[in-house]
C-alpha cells in the first residue's frame, strides 16, 4: 500500500499534529524522521521494517551510519537522519547530568555516565574530574578504541586533572558485550593509574566498568 492511499487523517503527520507526537507508536515516530518510503510501500511499512530488521529502538540506535543506510529503502540520507536523531537524544540524556553532580559511590558514576555509553559498539575510557566534595569539575574522553579494547596512558588521563587542579578523579570506560568484568588489561591499567595518581597527589577514587545493564566497581572489588 503506497503513502498515498493512507487516509490523509491517518498519515504520521497529521496524527503528531492533531494528537501530539507523544501519541504516536515506534513505527509513525521513525516514518516522521525517514520521510518518505519506497515505490509502491507506504513510509510507515518501511518504518516497521526497519525496527524488526534492528530489533526495536534500541537496536535502530545502536546501529552504525553504514549499517542503516545500507538497509533497503532506507540510504545515506535517511540514514543520517536518523543517527542525528537519536544522537539528539543522548544529547539530552547527558545534559541532564550536569557539572556540579556529586560522586558518592559507583552506582552514581554509572548512572552519571550510562547515557553517554550505553550504546557505543566501541571501548572509550573517560575520566571525571572532581573537586574536594566529590562533584563533578568536568570529564572528558582519553581514548576511543576497538571492540574490546581501548589503551588509556596516565599522560591523558591526567592531563587535564593537573591542569584544573582536581582533587580527585574517577575513571570509566564500557564494555560493549554487557560483561562488565574487568580483564586483565583493565586490571594492570587500574593499578597503573592508581600508582600515577598517587605520584601526582590525584586520589583516584574508583575505576568503573560499564556494562549492560550492571557495572563492575574496580574499588569495591579490589580495594587501594
Amino acid at each position: 500500500m503506497s503513502t498515498m492511499r493512507i487516509p490523509q487523517e491517518d498519515r504520521p503527520r497529521e496524527r503528531a499534529w492533531r494528537l501530539g507526537v507523544q501519541a504516536l507508536s515506534d513505527a509513525e515516530l521513525l516514518a516522521l524522521l525517514l520521510r518518505t518510503g519506497q515505490p509502491g510501500r507506504a513510509v510507515t511499512l518501511l518504518a516497521q521494517d526497519v525496527l524488526e530488521t534492528y530489533g526495536g529502538l534500541l537496536g535502530v540506535a545502536q546501529c552504525s551510519l553504514h549499517e542503516l543506510a545500507d538497509k533497503t529503502g532506507v540510504g545515506r540520507v535517511k540514514a543520517i537522519t536518523l543517527a542525528a536523531a537519536f544522537e539528539l537524544g543522548r544529547r539530552i540524556l547527558e545534559r541532564e547530568q550536569q557539572e556540579g553532580f556529586a560522586i558518592h559511590n559507583a552506582a552514581d558514576v554509572a548512572a552519571y555516565m550510562r547515557p553517554r555509553l550505553r550504546l557505543l559498539q566501541h571501548e572509550e575510557f573517560h575520566v571525571l574530574l572532581l573537586d574536594t566534595k566529590h562533584r563533578v569539575v568536568a570529564g572528558s574522553c582519553v581514548s576511543q578504541g576497538t571492540l574490546n579494547t581501548a589503551p588509556a596512558h596516565p599522560r591523558e588521563v591526567f592531563r587535564d586533572a593537573v591542569r584544573r587542579a582536581a582533587a580527585a578523579v574517577v575513571l570509566v570506560h564500557n564494555h560493549p558485550s554487557g560483561d562488565p568484568s574487568p580483564s586483565v588489561d583493565d586490571q594492570r591499567t587500574t593499578r597503573r593509574l592508581v600508582e600515577a595518581g598517587r605520584i601526582l597527589g590525584i586520589d583516584v577514587l574508583d575505576h568503573v566498568i560499564l556494562g549492560d545493564p550492571t557495572y563492575y566497581s574496580c574499588r569495591e572489588h579490589d580495594p587501594w
